[in-house]
């Protein structure tokens, strides 16, 4: 399997909801870093088994490693790139608006149409660790077809707050965003099994999750729509809509069910809401608060 990861990269400090805006850009690297190593880590071709008798490396997990190029999509000089571990990615330098940098991914993967079969568009600090993730995605396309996209669950990693881990991405208050765009009444709920489990998949008002993965099949559809790289912002922001509007206007878009939530997911590692965004309060049902987002 060939794989082409497309990750929009920017980085400018000022005040801001966003990591990219932050002051320190030590995490940015951090995240940014890991990101890509992970994508190697779990999904290239340099993973071994040690066997001491022979004294060597034995190649592991052939069956699902791939083949993988990753593309780090920078626009003008607002960018780290030279901080980043070299060797593991190519360099996409653009001059685009900054807000509008996703659409420049969407041209790369476009571009990769011949070359490789998953497409994959990733957020700056998105971490994708689960090496069986484009297994799933393959169940998925048999049992609801490549009309269906399923998108992961986004979630942040806490030890200190109410909850250790929350999924961040959840239902829009203002349905009407996604309304215009996507039928969510549409079969809405598919259902199959996985290692002996019951898998409940569902349509979603908000499918947002920061990146997005493409069959080629998929890939083609879309890059044919009239809407590809319109470079339209009408859902949520530019940012979002980079990641989310194409996809949703493209397919019917699914997430796992809130009973089997990990079965797809990534990671965001700049945490934006634990801690930062929402306040918990001291007592089950733990309903939250708004905190400055800007603090």
């Amino acid at each position: 399997m060939r794989i082409l990861f497309a990750i929009a990269h920017y980085y400018k400090p000022k005040a801001g909801f966003y990591g990219s805006q932050r002051a320190d850009p030590r995490p940015r690297v951090e995240a940014l870093s890991a990101c890509i190593a992970s994508l190697h880590q779990h999904f290239g071709a340099r993973q071994g088994l040690l066997d001491p008798p022979r004294r060597q490396l034995t190649e592991t997990n052939g069956q699902w490693r791939s083949a993988i190029e990753v593309a780090v999509c920078t626009t003008g000089e607002d960018h780290l790139v030279a901080a980043l571990p070299q060797g593991l990615f190519r360099h996409h330098a653009t001059k685009a608006e900054a807000p509008l940098l996703g659409y420049e991914c969407h041209a790369v993967l476009r571009d990769g149409l011949e070359k490789f079969d998953y497409f994959v568009f990733l957020e700056d600090d998105i971490l994708v660790n689960d090496p069986a993730f484009f297994q799933k995605l393959a169940w998925f396309a048999e049992l609801g077809g490549d009309r269906a996209l399923l998108q992961p669950n986004r979630y942040e990693l806490s030890h200190e707050d109410r909850v250790h881990k929350l999924y961040i991405d959840c239902n829009l208050l203002n349905p009407g965003l996604s309304e215009p765009y996507q039928n969510i009444a549409v079969r809405p709920k598919l259902q199959g099994r996985v290692l002996n489990q019951k898998i409940q998949l569902q349509r979603v008002n908000n499918p947002h999750a920061g990146c997005f993965f493409l069959n080629q099949k998929q890939m083609r559809k879309w890059a044919a729509e009239p809407y590809f790289l319109d470079r339209a912002t009408d859902f949520g922001g530019p940012l979002e809509s980079a990641a989310t509007l194409g996809i949703m206007r493209c397919f019917e878009c699914y997430k796992p069910a809130r009973e089997n939530a990990a079965f797809l997911e990534v990671a965001h590692l700049h945490p934006r809401y634990l801690g930062r965004y929402i306040e918990l309060a001291d007592a089950p049902p733990f309903k939250f608060k708004v905190l400055n987002p800007n603090g």
